[in-house]
């Protein structure tokens, strides 16, 4: 106590020099309306701009759970998509009973190694058997195609992605035409289209999707856009580039197709590909 009574005896003016000034500032405060709005004014921005500050962190903090909740509403907004439904109708002495059954549904899986400049690319997610994953299941991302599943664990697969030797996507233009998609290693964002004949029109934006020649991708899901259009090799075909519509070096979630239909159809085409082959 004794040495707080001589800090304040010591600085004696100067405290009461600064009283003084916080009473004259509450004074002219109080009695003006200019300089009391011009106060509050002040204090609301900086009050506003420390509550804005907060939000950015809190927002960033939460990024991750975001992206997550979004990546499933998308799956499920997916399923709804017409064009993934099978068509059952029947037609019989002229009447037509409809009916649609789901074809294809979305499992939401995080990506959590990828890799874009190898010759050969594979990217890991954390879904795997446990959850329904199954190898030659598509993969598609919010933009576009990504590749196929290649093998799985319980909780965990790889997907060989469009950027990889080995991958042949059926894919068209919007004339119809269409052929196998392929990636030469030259460029993360860039691929080949070929087998278009050379007297088919095609020009530079014409988008490229995927066609209904596999039980891998459903019919329609975006590849990219076409680059450049070249003569092929001996002139009967072009050499179309494309330009990959996924970004292969910021996936976060992809979603792996799952096709209700495909052993029936596998069944069925192995089994006349069998009395094809054998003659009977």
């Amino acid at each position: 106590m004794r040495n707080l009574i001589q800090l304040l005896w010591k600085y004696n003016f100067l405290l009461l020099f600064i009283l003084l000034q916080v009473f004259c500032f509450y004074r002219i405060i109080d009695e003006q309306k200019f300089h009391k709005a011009a106060v509050l004014n002040s204090s609301n921005a900086m009050v506003a701009n420390a509550m804005q500050k907060v939000n950015e962190v809190k927002d960033y903090l939460w990024l991750r759970e975001n992206n997550a909740y979004l990546a499933a509403e998308n799956a499920r907004l997916k399923a709804y998509d017409s064009t993934l439904f099978f068509d059952l109708s029947t037609h019989k002495s002229g009447t037509v009973d409809s009916a649609y059954a789901i074809q294809y549904q979305f499992i939401v899986a995080k990506v959590v190694n990828n890799t874009i400049h190898n010759r050969n690319n594979f990217i890991t997610v954390n879904k795997g058997f446990a959850n329904g994953i199954e190898p030659d299941m598509g993969v598609i991302s919010a933009s576009g195609a990504v590749g196929v599943v290649k093998d799985v664990s319980e909780h965990f697969s790889t997907i060989q992605s469009l950027l990889h030797s080995k991958t042949r996507a059926s894919v068209k233009l919007k004339s119809g035409f269409y052929g196998p998609l392929t990636w030469d290693g030259s460029h993360p964002q860039r691929a080949t289209l070929s087998e278009i004949p050379a007297n088919v029109k095609v020009n530079v934006g014409d988008t490229v999707v995927t066609t209904a020649f596999s039980t891998i991708f459903p019919e329609g899901v975006m590849v990219g856009r076409v680059l450049s259009v070249k003569p092929g090799s001996g002139g009967d075909f072009l050499k179309i580039t494309v330009a990959l519509s996924t970004n292969f070096s910021n996936l976060s979630h992809v979603y792996i197709v799952t096709n209700k239909f495909k052993i029936e159809q596998k069944t069925l085409e192995a089994k006349t590909d069998s009395i094809d082959k054998n003659g009977n």
